[in-house]
């Protein structure tokens, strides 16, 4: 009886940890199971672009604007950048999110020549924009009024733009034939603008110009302030010429269709809601705020020197620059008049709002 109670006893201890071996990789395998579930319905979207890692397009615009669509989506939407080109060359991405290359693309319409025409109106030199966020809101607005042709083939979900822009040189520029002959580093319609002020535009990326400029193979830049800091131009170059008529560029933010296309309804609502939030709160002005810290940072760390050119000098640079917009015009036809039109209309409504 003592033998066969111990038997009892040892089967019923061995029967015990076989159920607890079977009720503990039941629950590992449903915990797998449920990891395995959520990562599936995870959607991951790779996001390229040509900012450093440092600069603000990258540690304030996208990363603040991955953050709130993880948030926003309760991590059903995963927003991975790749700052730098590390994905894509500048000029390569939009075609690299139309081709799946990327799911997302940040980058400047000015870096396509030609590629979006009516777009090319909200940089025409000649429309005034007080700062960055008048000319972010005319540009978005703007867009989605024109509703282009060009952009039809991604699904277009930010747009914000630099404002005013200024020339940085190596050598101070205080009048009109000071440009002629310089070498200045252009994009887009930027190096039209210079060779009709007598300047040679050289095209190349922001991410170029540094080197360009310590080499010599350029002598100045036209760019928004914020280039003094975030790309260290003030290291380079010794003066800047203030010229607010000449420049605009405008930045998107926009997705392969195909991968829009793919999410749910629901989550596309999010999506668009979260992200339109986010460009009015963060994206329309953020340029102001670099431009406003750069020039601070280069007149105190780098001594560059600013140069305010005189009322009648400024209105001989805009009289150089005029036959722009007539000859866009009149290249782009009715197209072009109605996108300019469109621009005018709304610089002079948010100029008096911000």
């Amino acid at each position: 009886m003592g033998k066969f109670g111990n038997l009892t006893q040892s089967i019923l201890i061995k029967g015990l940890l076989i159920l607890a071996l079977l009720f503990a990789l039941t629950i590992q395998s449903s915990c797998v199971g449920t990891v395995s579930a959520e990562k599936e319905g995870t959607i991951e979207l790779k996001l390229a672009h040509f900012f450093p890692g440092t600069h603000p397009a990258e540690t304030e615009l996208v990363q603040g604007w991955a953050k709130a669509i993880k948030e926003a989506t309760n991590g059903r939407v995963v927003v991975t950048s790749y700052p730098g080109e590390t994905l894509l060359k500048a000029a390569d991405i939009y075609n690299g999110v139309v081709d799946g290359v990327c799911d997302i693309g940040l980058s400047c319409f000015s870096y396509n020549p030609g590629r979006f025409p009516e777009i090319e109106a909200f940089e025409q030199p000649g429309i005034v924009y007080k700062n960055s966020r008048v000319a972010s809101k005319v540009a978005w607005e703007g867009i989605q009024e024109l509703n282009p042709e060009c952009v039809q083939d991604t699904k277009l979900l930010m747009v914000i733009a630099t404002g005013p822009g200024d020339l940085f040189s190596k050598k101070p520029v205080n009048k009109l034939e000071d440009l002629k002959g310089m070498q200045i580093r252009a994009t887009g319609l930027t190096a039209e603008t210079l060779q009709l002020m007598g300047a040679i535009p050289v095209g190349m990326p922001q991410s170029e110009a540094y080197e360009a400029l310590s080499k010599g193979i350029v002598a100045g830049n036209l760019a928004p302030l914020e280039v003094l800091k975030t790309w260290k131009h003030g290291e380079v170059t010794k003066y800047v010429t203030r010229t607010p008529f000449l420049y605009n560029t405008l930045f998107y933010v926009t997705m392969n269709l195909d991968k829009w296309n793919a999410i749910p309804e629901d989550l596309q609502k999010i999506i668009a809601d979260t992200t339109a939030k986010f460009q009015d709160e963060v994206g329309i002005g953020l340029w102001d705020k670099q431009n406003e810290d750069a020039l601070k940072w280069a007149t105190e760390n780098e001594g560059i020197e600013i140069i305010e050119l005189p009322e009648e000098e400024m209105a001989r640079w805009i009289k150089a620059v005029e036959p722009m917009i007539d000859k866009y015009i009149e290249e782009k036809g009715e197209a072009a008049k109605k996108a300019v039109e469109t621009a005018k209309k709304l610089a002079e409504k948010y100029n008096d709002v911000y």
